[in-house]
């Protein structure tokens, strides 16, 4: 009783203070009565969409429609799905709400729009032969443009039946009756929460989670959010409200003001959503709060496209951090939310990522066409396909190379073409991205990067513009989304005494296409250079030192070697492979002989050391 006091005085009163004052209708429904005139008008705690909310609902938004087809919507809405795992459940819930119920009034049956990123607006559907044009409608479930226009009510203390257990949630967020918002309080760990209150609600009652948006967890001063299927780890804070540097203070109100404010509520359900087909099954995938907030500054961008000439600015967020699923928020709310036929061309400067990027655009149901058809095999196959009506083109930068006094021809004049690049100002972009510029005149430029721009690369912000979002690796490693990175110097015995060896390779390795005389120029000055760096002995050093370090650095995990080229990184990859032997070889000579104290240690080691050496955990890939 006292620590259920404690929650409610200390955090849940604030939070429902809080809402009331976003514009939510509230109520505490612990000693809720049931029936037709009943507090919520539910029949049982069984039920968990409030149909007395969703009707009205229903009809206020859909005021042309017949009340058969408001009828036939609810049935859809609140269907029995329980043969169905709760993340499929949700996802024919979510192209519900998304789309709106087709209800065929003839067959008085109902189904879900068959696209995802059909516009929101209701409206008759096509007749088939022999069907009257409004015996077919769809039935707009929410208003995704104007958020006033729809029912928001937050119940505090709601019962819910399950098939043999029952439980009471802190606080359920319903929009139009249905419950979008699952908020659980603890007065001291979010873990608590997770572990013994999450899980149990799942197991218990998970038909509630059948129509669950996302997921909120606090103790008060830290906060969490999360999707359907997010183990903890990819539970997340919300930092900031409103733009990049405006960080809150109480997480909380931070969290509720960012997150449930009607409109941004809306926003994140409609646009920053996303159901990932995966090898472990399909995932739910909620925007974090950096990609949120960037991907709004680039919407906004787009919006202001005449002012900024097409220049949409260079989008930074460092590597491991969400970027190509930032790509995919990006194209999909231009596609629902600004008219226009936009076409994206999607560039990269590998096979490895074109591959990637477009798996990643597939698995989120954004790319429907198969890769023959929308991944561009050379320049002509590009051009035709941007002749075509495609949402989406995956290409190489490659594909954008002339030679030398050459002018990239032109491949097309459209003003709906928005070009994303992905680590667009590497050196190679530097003649390639002014290509791109030439081939599509009239279409504009964003650039995807997972590092920031260095000092020269002056070209990129011409053809991208300057910095439109940063969220850097300081901000990541703060979020826990990246690991922090130490350095430790670590200098071999051989030293180079040219101070300037590293301007003097970057400034020859910015030039990106080389020439036989600029190739001979980079041979004689630095032959000798290269030598001194790929000595044998100096190597030797250096593979023994990576064992030595990889080994005892006390736990599991992958290691990445860098070579100066491919030459060196095979030479290393044998060097280490051979010191890694020797160093198995010396634990099994300790084993032999040690005192019986040290053998479980050292087994342990062995064990690890052949873990490492015989699966992916080791791996040195040979690439320059």
């Amino acid at each position: 009783m006292n620590s259920r006091y404690s929650e409610d005085t200390l955090v849940e009163q604030p939070a429902i203070e809080l809402f009331k004052e976003l514009g939510w209708e509230v109520a505490n429904c612990y000693q809720e009565t049931f029936g037709p005139n009943g507090s919520l008008g539910r029949e049982t705690a069984a039920e968990v969409v409030l149909v007395s909310r969703l009707r009205p609902a229903l009809e206020r938004l859909n005021p042309d429609l017949p009340a058969e087809a408001i009828t036939i919507a609810i049935e859809a809405l609140t269907r029995h799905r329980s043969a169905m795992s709760s993340t499929e459940a949700n996802r024919q819930i979510y192209k519900l709400l998304k789309d709106g119920v087709r209800a065929d009034l003839a067959g008085m049956q109902a189904s879900s729009a068959p696209s995802a990123f059909t516009p929101s607006r209701p409206a008759p559907l096509p007749r088939g032969e022999g069907r009257q044009e409004e015996q077919v409608v769809r039935v707009k479930v929410i208003d995704w443009d104007s958020p006033k226009n729809n029912d928001f009510f937050l119940a505090s203390q709601f019962w819910i039946t399950g098939d043999t257990y029952k439980r009471r949630a802190d606080l359920i967020g319903f929009v139009n009756g249905l419950p979008l918002v699952f908020i659980e309080l603890k007065k001291l760990r979010t873990e608590d929460a997770f572990h013994h209150n999450l899980r149990d609600y799942k197991n218990t009652v998970p038909k509630l989670f059948c129509y669950n948006a996302f997921i909120i967890l606090s103790h008060g001063s830290k906060s969490l959010i999360g999707s359907l299927t997010a183990d903890l780890d990819h539970f997340v804070e919300w930092k900031k409200i409103n733009d990049e540097g405006d960080e809150g203070i109480v997480s909380l109100e931070t969290m509720i003001r960012g997150t449930c404010e009607p409109a941004r509520l809306l926003d994140l359900v409609e646009n920053f959503t996303l159901f990932i087909e995966s090898e472990g099954g399909l995932l739910k995938l909620l925007a974090k709060n950096h990609q949120y907030l960037g991907v709004s500054r680039a919407i906004k961008a787009v919006e202001e496209i005449r002012k900024n000439q097409g220049k949409l600015g260079v989008f930074w967020h460092t590597q491991g951090s969400g970027k190509s699923y930032s790509m995919v928020f990006f194209s999909q709310r231009i596609l629902r939310k600004l008219p226009g036929n936009w076409t994206f061309l999607v560039v990269t400067d590998r096979e490895d990522l074109d591959d990637q990027i477009y798996k990643n655009f597939a698995g989120a149901g954004a790319v429907a066409e198969p890769e023959n058809q929308v991944r561009a095999n050379s320049g002509e196959h590009l051009k035709q396909l941007l002749r075509e009506d495609h949402r989406h083109v995956f290409t190489l930068v490659q594909k954008f190379r002339t030679d030398k006094g050459e002018t990239y021809s032109k491949l097309s004049d459209r003003s709906d073409i928005i070009v994303i690049t992905d680590e667009a100002h590497r050196s190679q972009y530097d003649q390639l991205a002014l290509n791109m510029r030439n081939a599509l005149p009239n279409a504009a430029f964003i650039a995807f990067t997972g590092t920031p721009l260095m000092a020269g690369e002056e070209r990129t912000k011409e053809v991208f513009g300057d910095y439109i979002s940063v969220y850097n690796f300081r901000q990541s490693v703060d979020d826990h989304a990246t690991v922090p990175l130490f350095y430790e110097n670590r200098i071999p015995e051989l030293q180079l005494v040219n101070e300037k060896l590293n301007e003097d390779m970057a400034r020859v390795i910015e030039e990106a296409d080389l020439s036989e005389e600029q190739e001979e120029k980079l041979e004689r000055e630095f032959a000798r250079e290269y030598q001194l760096i790929t000595r044998d002995d100096r190597l030797e050093k250096v593979a023994e030192d990576i064992v030595r370090h990889f080994a005892g650095r006390g736990f599991q995990g992958k290691a990445m070697v860098i070579s100066l080229d491919k030459a060196t990184a095979v030479r290393m990859f044998d060097k280490v492979h051979k010191y890694w032997h020797k160093h198995l070889r010396e634990l099994e000579a300790k084993l032999s002989s040690c005192a019986e104290d040290e053998r479980a240690e050292l087994e342990q080691n062995r064990s690890d050391a052949q873990d490492g050496y015989g699966s992916r955990s080791f791996a040195i890939t040979k690439r320059s």
